[in-house]
């Protein structure tokens, strides 16, 4: 299923709660139910429990942004000190910097078609693609410089490669799920609170509250949606991409 159909439903869905239990609560209110003498105290509450809960749904999405920001900046690190490595090696004797190049597209080439689809499902990156960057870093550190002109590109391409490991490590370790559970807890606990401290209010079945309960309970729904879109930076609707590779390494 669709991740922005799950989004409409769940938008959907919050829009038909309001509405069944607006009717149910006028079903079984008592004759004498006053709307209007709603205590000052609950409105205090209800105002106050919606900024606390503003806050924290703030706090949340800017956690998850800079968590899918970082994991955008590991993908360009990498692709960007491969693609370093595949460009100074060209100081290198024709056939050592062949191979360079050839294991460079070799891992690319695995990391795009075949290791994004694992981090996607399994939140992982595979030994595989570890097994081929190591074997990239062997042919760049297992050459011996033999001339000064070699050996001042030597340094600099274990360094970029070095970089590639580190960013490959960054990445792999934010393949998961950046918000604990706890946290999924109090956001979703909120938002009932919050939404039923609109009954509190007593809002009667005119059309104009019933559209504004509505909408106000489907944009906690699209804000919990994009929370939870953003939380896995590889995996999801509005996940970081392979753009960073295919710009870098068109030919593959």
């Amino acid at each position: 299923m669709s991740e922005w159909l799950v989004l409409v439903l769940a938008m959907l869905a919050a829009c038909v709660v309001v509405v069944i239990v607006t009717f149910l609560r006028h079903r079984t209110a008592s004759e004498d139910d006053d709307p209007s003498e709603t205590p000052d105290v609950i409105e205090y509450m209800t105002m106050m429990i919606g900024v606390v809960y503003a806050i924290v749904l703030g706090l949340a999405i800017a956690g998850v942004w800079e968590a899918r920001s970082a994991a955008e900046d590991h993908v360009q690190a990498e692709a960007q000190a491969l693609h370093e490595v595949s460009e100074r090696v060209r100081n290198y004797p024709v056939d050592v910097r062949e191979k360079v190049r050839a294991d460079v597209d070799a891992y690319v080439r695995y990391v795009v078609h075949t290791e994004w689809r694992r981090m996607a499902d399994d939140g992982e990156v595979t030994a595989r693609g570890g097994a081929l960057l190591e074997r990239v870093r062997e042919d760049v550190t297992d050459y011996r410089p033999r001339s000064d002109y070699e050996a001042q590109a030597y340094q600099p391409l274990v360094d970029q490669v070095a970089a590639a490991d580190a960013a490959r490590a960054a990445r792999a370790g934010s393949t998961g799920a950046t918000m604990p559970g706890v946290v999924w807890f109090g956001l979703i606990t909120g938002a009932v609170v919050t939404i039923g401290m609109v009954f509190a209010l007593q809002i009667r079945r005119t059309t104009r509250e019933l559209i504004l309960a509505g909408l106000f309970s489907a944009l906690i729904a699209f804000l919990l949606f994009l929370i939870w879109d953003f939380d896995a930076p590889y995996s999801r609707g509005l996940a970081a991409s392979t753009d960073p590779f295919l710009a870098l390494f068109p030919h593959l």
